[in-house]
């Protein structure tokens, strides 16, 4: 079964997402266009990118996509059998904690910035379930750049949820969601290079 989600134009009030066994909500202007932009640019050219390493079938294996991990000193990440060691937080990504906690009412401790180059990129089907992870907090993901295709998809039925992410939107995911829901940014042809 799917379900077919668009996005409301220049609306603050937030779109809910999946009607069982978690909740996520989508904020389709947490950013300005102005502000968006700005960070875009400032996080694309200020930031030590490096190209991501995992392992697939015991093999260490380089992605297209960069990453970036941000923390607390203490916020060592292992996913997909390789670990990251935090980068110190830049003014500006604190700034952004600061937004999403006074708005969400959590607090945040690191961040896993993902740059897809064009619409080849993406991730495959998979829950942010790692044992470093606060099971009980939720996890918010702010998306700056191209409109790219998110889904959801129950791990017993297959229901799925599409959203179209867009500049400067917000996706809140909150427990128990990772336990009972995969995720996946999907590709596209339709998008050939990042954003100028």
């Amino acid at each position: 079964m799917k379900n077919s989600l668009f996005n409301q134009a220049n609306s603050s009030d937030p779109i809910c997402l999946l009607e069982k066994d978690g909740r996520a909500e989508y904020f389709n202007h947490f950013y300005d266009a102005d502000e968006s932009d700005h960070l875009y640019k400032s996080l694309l050219n200020s930031l030590p990118w490096e190209v991501d390493e995992i392992m697939m079938f015991g093999k260490s294996v380089k992605t297209a996509r960069k990453v970036v991990w941000v923390g607390d000193p203490e916020c060592a990440y292992t996913y997909s059998g390789v670990q990251k060691t935090p980068q110190a937080w830049t003014n500006e990504l604190l700034q952004m904690k600061h937004k999403l906690e006074q708005f969400t009412g959590h607090t945040y401790n690191s961040c896993l910035l993902n740059l897809y180059h064009s619409g080849a990129e993406g991730m495959g089907w998979h829950s942010d379930d790692e044992k470093e992870l606060d099971g009980a907090s939720p996890i918010a993901s702010v998306s700056l750049g191209a409109q790219r295709k998110f889904a959801f998809r129950h791990k017993q039925d297959k229901t799925t949820y599409p959203v179209f992410l867009e500049h400067g939107s917000l996706l809140i995911m909150h427990p128990p969601t990772q336990e009972h829901w995969h995720h996946s940014l999907l590709k596209t042809a339709t998008i050939t290079s990042p954003p100028n």
